[in-house]
């Protein structure tokens, strides 16, 4: 099969690419790169005259002025220029509702020519969108990466993003990707529930993680204790890492020399998996039932990832023993599962083993692959 995937956020697309091509089939990925994360993709619709140092004058300016960001025009206009490699594909997949990143009235112009140029067009639910973020002002689960906001209004430039999907505009892009896509597709089980009844829903497909390429290094135990905490500040409060702030003070004071912290703030995608490749905890997010891409590889890597891991998860997967800690919203748990760890080395060990054979068993990327495969053909 030809497959083209639209956008990439986290990886999850890189993973799964790697993944078909190993069934045999031609992938190819368009997209930005996601900001500093810079993941790779073979068509580049990287905003580089708005990152540059006239462009990016000139994008501040205009921001301010007229709350346009350039960067989104730029975005558009390198992805027009693609248009016509973009056609006659078996299967396209969005990795989003606005998978270009572009103006709303852009992002459709394109997605119609997306449509009208390839029969098989599916959507990812990987993260935010129209029906997600509706789920979330409704309080329809029992905490969300919305519960900040809803606690301190004052947020709302970090929450900013979520309202666009409400907007009447993008209802538009929400309604146009839905008429002409063949079936959405969930990546986990916070966007399960959401999703379970719509008529297009075709089910769950766990992320996909490249086993083959991670490798799992047992740490010893016997010195400190590294624990990491990576922190991306336009997702602070959503992904809760003033709990994990606050955790990490409390088990300094009380362990002292016993354990390492290490932090580290906004970084490109490589430089982040260098820094935590030493740790033996990963501090990951309080507000998810499920595991997001960054627990996924630290899990496969033998880390023992504080996380998402409610009980949804643990019976959708049918566990009986834990494969990551739940991290909840709540200082004290935190610090009381950091200290059991730190006290209890052993179990450090034991949870990254199963932590990686978890990985191995759900998430292997060839294995994630073929059940795209067999969705997309299915159709």
């Amino acid at each position: 099969m030809r497959i083209l995937l639209v956008g990439e956020f986290s990886r999850l697309h890189n993973s799964l690419k790697e993944g078909l091509v190993a069934l045999g089939h031609e992938v190819l990925i368009v997209g930005n790169g996601d900001g500093f994360k810079n993941y790779p993709v073979d068509f580049s619709t990287k905003a580089k005259w708005s990152e540059s140092k006239v462009g990016s004058f000139v994008r501040k300016v205009l921001f301010k002025l007229t709350t346009i960001d350039v960067a989104k025009i730029e975005f558009g206009i390198r992805f027009y220029k693609y248009l016509p490699q973009f056609k006659n594909f078996d299967a396209v997949q969005l990795i989003n509702e606005a998978p270009i990143q572009t103006l709303p009235w852009m992002e459709r112009f394109l997605l119609r020519r997306i449509f009208q140029k390839n029969k098989q067009v599916f959507l990812l639910v990987c993260g935010v969108d129209y029906t997600i973020a509706h789920y979330m002002i409704e309080k329809k689960v029992r905490y969300t990466i919305m519960d900040p906001y809803f606690e301190n209004p004052k947020l709302s430039n970090e929450y900013r993003y979520i309202f666009e999907f409400l907007t009447k505009n993008h209802k538009k892009t929400h309604e146009l990707v839905y008429e002409n896509i063949q079936g959405v597709i969930a990546s986990d089980i916070d966007y399960l529930f959401p999703m379970q009844n719509h008529p297009k829903f075709l089910g769950l497909i766990p992320n996909p993680i490249n086993t083959a390429a991670i490798e799992y290094i047992p740490l010893s135990t016997n010195g400190a204790l590294t624990i990491f905490l990576g922190i991306n500040r336009s997702t602070y409060h959503s992904k809760g890492i003033s709990f994990f702030e606050k955790a990490l003070e409390l088990v300094d004071q009380k362990y002292g020399n016993r354990i390492h912290i290490i932090t580290a703030e906004n970084l490109p995608y490589k430089e982040y998996i260098e820094k935590f490749n030493t740790a033996h905890i990963v501090l990951d997010q309080v507000f998810s039932l499920d595991q997001g891409y960054n627990a996924l590889e630290a899990m496969a890597k033998g880390k023992v990832v504080f996380t998402g891991a409610e009980a949804e998860f643990n019976k959708h997967y049918q566990l009986t023993e834990r494969v990551a800690i739940n991290a909840l919203p709540n200082v004290d748990l935190i610090v009381k599962e950091l200290s059991y760890l730190i006290e209890h080395p052993e179990e450090i060990s034991a949870m990254g083993k199963r932590a990686r054979a978890f990985i191995e068993q759900e998430h292997d990327h060839v294995k994630i692959a073929a059940k795209y495969i067999k969705i997309w053909n299915a159709q």
